[in-house]
């Protein structure tokens, strides 16, 4: 008896999921490194660590990300994303509720980028007026 309750609810369960935010969740690891080592690194103008770091970004974000060092000129890149049309196509396939839920969690969106390598440039120093 036990049994025959279990079948449908599984498939219950498994129907009214969403694909993308079961098998990825709505945020993406990001690695960033510079050359030189050690830059400070803002994420949207927040400080968020030294290089080599990884940091787990809200896939459906946009981010502007800058790099800085004393005597290195700041480097700036921005990540964007873009919806995985594999996400949008598995949850067609298992319904309307999926389409909601991974509309609505931003879990379907994929960050352009994985890995962020910043080459810093020295400052040139001011010549000295007199």
């Amino acid at each position: 008896m036990k049994f025959k309750l279990f079948i449908p609810i599984l498939v219950l369960c498994f129907l009214s999921s969403s694909c993308a935010v079961i098998f990825k969740g709505n945020s993406s690891k990001v690695d960033f490194n510079s050359t030189p080592a050690g830059a400070q690194v803002f994420v949207n103008g927040n400080y968020m660590g030294d290089t080599p770091i990884r940091l787990k970004l809200e896939s459906k974000g946009n981010f502007q990300i800058e790099f800085r060092k004393e005597g290195f000129k700041t480097k700036t890149f921005n990540i964007t994303n873009h919806v995985g049309a594999g996400w949008i196509i598995l949850d067609v396939l298992f319904g309307l509720l999926p389409v909601i839920v991974d509309a609505a969690t931003g879990a379907w969106y994929e960050l352009d980028q994985s890995m962020v390598n910043a080459m810093l440039e020295k400052k040139q120093p001011r010549p000295l007026s007199y």
